[in-house]
């Protein structure tokens, strides 16, 4: 969905993806992997960490480096 964000600046690290319809789906989901291919290959692979509201959103961590700005509006693997 898009970066977490605040009113002057962007986490890049952390991104606010929508996992289900209501909030009791996505607590499914906390803690399992989540990984973002590029068009040319690279894997970027983060941890889903907590819910993001109650509309089904949860917060993923990426530690090792964030994701680029052509990563918004894809669609990522959970494993």
């Amino acid at each position: 969905m898009h970066f977490r964000q605040s009113r002057y600046r962007v986490n890049s690290h952390q991104m606010v993806l929508k996992a289900a319809d209501s909030a009791e789906e996505a607590q499914k989901v906390i803690g399992k992997k989540v990984v973002w291919t590029s068009p040319a290959g690279t894997q970027i692979q983060g941890t889903i960490s907590a819910l993001h509201g109650r509309k089904g959103n949860v917060r993923v961590i990426f530690p090792e480096k964030g994701l680029p700005g052509q990563a918004l509006g894809q669609k990522v693997k959970v494993l």
